[in-house]
C-alpha cells in the first residue's frame, strides 16, 4: 500500500511513547521517529536528555513507530507536528502533492546496511544473488524497501525476480535472519551490528558511512532529518526554530564527544546488554552525523536520482527540490551557537 493511501489512517495504538516530561509553562510539540532506539536518529533523543528542549522552552514528546513511512503518515495527518526519518519521504510527499520539507540533517549517510542471512543454504555474496530470494525490509514504501530495490536493480536485476517481505526493525529482524525466513535484508544500527557479532549475516552493501553511501548510491546523501508540513512551519517559524536548535545542539554534543560520552546519556534499553558492541557501533556512526544540520550539496539530486530509478511515478522534472528542504533553520541555529 503506497503511503498516501494511509494519510487518515493515524496509528498511535501501535506507538511508544519515549520521552515527555510535561513543564508547566512550555510549549508542547510532538515528534515521531521512525524506530527511535535507531542510532541514525540519536540526535533528537539526546536533545530530549540533554535539556535542550527544554532550554527553548519546547515540551518535546517522543513517539515512535516500527518505520519512517507511518511516521510521514502520522505528520500528513495532522497527528504529529514533526517527523524523524529519511529525507526520501519529502520527494516521494511532494511528487503526490503533499507539501513537507526537511528542517534539519542529521545524516550524510543512509547509515544502512543490506546483509545476508548465513544461515541459509546458500547464503547470498552479492546483490546478484538475489534472484529468486527473499529480501526483507522494514515496511511497504519504507526507506529500506525503495533502496533495496535500487540496489537489486543496479545489480541487473527485475523487481519480479525477487520477493520483499516487511519484517519490521530490531528484534523481529533479527528473528527473521537467525531463523534464516529472509535471505537478506536492510537494517539500522545497532542491529546490523548484532546480527554480524552473533554470525548470523555478512555484508552484501555497507551504507553506514558517507564514503560506503556514496560509492553506493552514486553521490552526496541525506539520510536521517528532521521535516515537517510546509505550511506548519510557515505559520510556527519560532517553534521551528527553537526546536532546531535543540536538536542542532545534538549535533554538535555528538562531534565533540565519545561513543561512551554519548551512551552514559541514553537509556539503558538503547544501548542493551552488550555495551562493548553498541560504543563500536556508535563510534562508527559519529563520523556520519551532520554537524551544522544543513543540507550537503547536491544530496537532494542523488536521492531524488535513486527514487525516479524505482519509482516511475516519480517524475524529476515535476519535482521541486528546492521546496524538500531549508538550510533557513539551521543556519540560524550555527550562527546562535557559534559554528
Amino acid at each position: 500500500m503506497p503511503p498516501f493511501a494511509r494519510f487518515m489512517a493515524p496509528a498511535f495504538a501501535a506507538c511508544a511513547i519515549l520521552f515527555w516530561t510535561p513543564h508547566a509553562d512550555a510549549e508542547k510539540l510532538t515528534l515521531m521517529t521512525g524506530g527511535v532506539t535507531k542510532i541514525i536518529y540519536l540526535p533528537v533523543t539526546l536533545a530530549a536528555r540533554l535539556g535542550y528542549f527544554r532550554d527553548e522552552g519546547l515540551d518535546v514528546e517522543i513517539l515512535s513507530e516500527p518505520a519512517g513511512v507511518d511516521t510521514a503518515t502520522e505528520l500528513i495527518a495532522g497527528a504529529v507536528q514533526g517527523a524523524v526519518g529519511f529525507y526520501d519521504h519529502t520527494i516521494d510527499l511532494q511528487s503526490r502533492g503533499l507539501e513537507v520539507e526537511s528542517i534539519l540533517v542529521l545524516a550524510q549517510s543512509a547509515g544502512l546496511a543490506e546483509l545476508a542471512s548465513t544461515r541459509v543454504d546458500t547464503p547470498m555474496r552479492t546483490m546478484a544473488d538475489a534472484r529468486g530470494r527473499k529480501l526483507g525490509v522494514t515496511g511497504f514504501g519504507a526507506s529500506t524497501h525503495f533502496l533495496t530495490r535500487y540496489l537489486a536493480q543496479q545489480a541487473g536485476l527485475a523487481g519480479s525476480t525477487y520477493t520483499i517481505v516487511p519484517i519490521g526493525p530490531d528484534n523481529g529482524f533479527v528473528d527473521a535472519m537467525m531463523k534464516g525466513s529472509i535471505d537478506a535484508g536492510m537494517v539500522e544500527e545497532p542491529t546490523a551490528s548484532r546480527l554480524l557479532a552473533a554470525n548470523a549475516a555478512q555484508v552484501l552493501v555497507d551504507m553506514r558511512s558517507i564514503e560506503g553511501t556514496r560509492a553506493a548510491l552514486g553521490g552526496p546523501y541525506a539520510g536521517s532529518c528532521l521535516y515537517a508540513q510546509r505550511k506548519w512551519v510557515a505559520a510556527h517559524p519560532d517553534q521551528t526554530r527553537r526546536l532546531v536548535r535543540g536538536v542542532a545542539r545534538a549535533l554538535v554534543f555528538i562531534s565533540t564527544h565519545s561513543a561512551s560520552d554519548i551512551m552514559a546519556v541514553l537509556p539503558k534499553n538503547f544501548v542493551g546488554d552488550n555495551e562493548a558492541l553498541y560504543r563500536q557501533a556508535l563510534a562508527d556512526m559519529i563520523p556520519a552525523f551532520s554537524r551544522d544540520g544543513r543540507m550537503p550539496d547536491g544530496a537532494p539530486q542523488t536521492v531524488l536520482g535513486v527514487l525516479a530509478a524505482v519509482d516511475p511515478s516519480i517524475v524529476p522534472r515535476h519535482v521541486d527540490l528546492a521546496r524538500t528542504y531549508t538550510n533557513r533553520f539551521a543556519d540560524e541555529a550555527n550562527v546562535v551557537s557559534g559554528h
